[in-house]
């Protein structure tokens, strides 16, 4: 765990980029005393973007988002509407443009009564990327109690301690179109 550039005990000034790099180099200080298979990494709200950029940069076991957001502008722009953007939104921190890259698994947690950062926010980052994406729902969890559900921490424990599994779906209804007339050329 780190602090921002400014924030609890870390100093320096606070640009996208210096955070960016700040978190690579820390980053790849793991990569020396640990393999890339076992590197976890987590965001929460406003680090799910950082972390998403960090793991579309790297190879990590697994992303976990907690509470992320789409745009962090259009977020702003729903508490702001009269603010102008474009002072207020030094560190743009676009998920949905990162999230693409990530070719880990991504798990992303919401609670569905999010008040500050949509669960929709989270329906939306799952399907940019959905072949590695799970979304995991805690229903009734807003945006800073998500560690009161027990169903929160059991969605943490069954993603930490999961391990990847090939399906076979040659068989399966996969591919079965419902809704079609069935063909007469049987």
């Amino acid at each position: 765990m780190l602090d921002y550039r400014g924030f609890g005990k870390s100093t320096g000034r606070r640009t996208q980029k210096a955070i960016h790099n700040d978190l690579q180099l820390v980053y790849d200080k793991i990569k020396e005393r640990v393999l890339e298979r076992y590197i976890i990494l987590y965001g929460r709200s406003l680090g799910s973007g950082f972390a998403t950029k960090l793991a579309s940069l790297n190879h990590p076991r697994m992303l976990i988002l907690d509470a992320p957001y789409y745009s962090l502008t259009k977020v702003t722009a729903r508490y702001m509407p009269f603010m102008p953007l474009s002072l207020l939104m030094k560190y743009p921190l676009p998920t949905y443009k990162w999230i693409k890259y990530v070719k880990c698994p991504i798990h992303i947690l919401h609670g569905t009564r999010d008040k500050l950062i949509p669960f929709k926010s989270s329906i939306k980052l799952s399907q940019l990327n959905p072949k590695n994406t799970r979304l995991y729902a805690v229903i009734g969890g807003g945006h800073k109690n998500l560690n009161q559900f027990e169903s929160y921490h059991k969605m943490l424990s069954e993603i930490i301690h999961s391990t990847k599994v090939k399906i076979d779906l040659e068989g399966s209804s996969f591919k079965v179109v419902h809704g079609k007339k069935a063909s007469n050329n049987v």
